[in-house]
């Protein structure tokens, strides 16, 4: 066979596909003017005035099926190959849902042990914050307690020097509610202590 009668016998089967045609399935559905855009393994692809439609083999004659050279067989093998790539397809996307899953979870994980963390954080200062204002209560107390005691030593002197004519010292009576208060700062003191020494060892 010369090489211009292969390329002319070759355009005449393009051309019996690409020619406007007439179907008609064996449930009497009928498919007029149209052309074979695609065959496929399974079935042809028609082109129509309304759009494109694909018609199964095993819904055409017998004689539209060896037209089209139809082989179950290679149908079959088609159609499995088909759903192995659509389940293939499918468990990549299951991959891909979890392993974002995975991400998310990781990232939701990581926003609450940071928050936590921060939360913690925020704590810890806060105790360190009552402890060192607690600290600062209980040094200004020793001061007015001293003091206290200091007017309360030196008006005693006035009094034995000049032979009990000296009033008693007003500040001398605060004395008990200054020890008072003292008391009270370093039992807060010692309760936030524990608290921060909890905190600190919390992971």
């Amino acid at each position: 066979m010369s090489a211009p009668t292969f390329v002319i016998i070759l355009i005449g089967c393009f051309t019996s596909i690409a020619l406007a045609d007439d179907f008609k399935t064996t449930n009497g559905k009928e498919y007029k003017n149209v052309a074979v855009s695609r065959v496929e393994p399974d079935g042809i692809v028609l082109t129509t005035n309304f759009g494109i439609s694909k018609v199964y083999f095993t819904e055409l004659p017998k004689d539209v099926q060896e037209r089209f050279h139809y082989d179950p067989e290679k149908a079959a093998a088609a159609y499995a190959a088909q759903l192995a790539a659509v389940r293939q397809a499918n468990e990549r996307t299951q991959q891909g849902d979890e392993l974002i899953k995975q991400r998310r979870q990781e990232q939701q994980k990581q926003q609450r042990q940071g928050a936590e963390q921060q939360a913690k954080q925020g704590n810890i200062q806060a105790l360190v914050d009552r402890l060192s204002d607690l600290q600062q209560q209980e040094e200004n107390l020793l001061v007015q307690i001293g003091k206290a005691e200091k007017a309360a030593t030196d008006n005693r002197r006035r009094w034995y020097s000049q032979g009990g004519l000296v009033d008693s010292d007003p500040s001398e009576a605060q004395q008990p509610l200054l020890r008072g208060r003292l008391d009270n700062v370093r039992n807060e003191k010692r309760r936030i202590e524990r608290q921060l020494e909890q905190a600190q060892r919390q992971p």
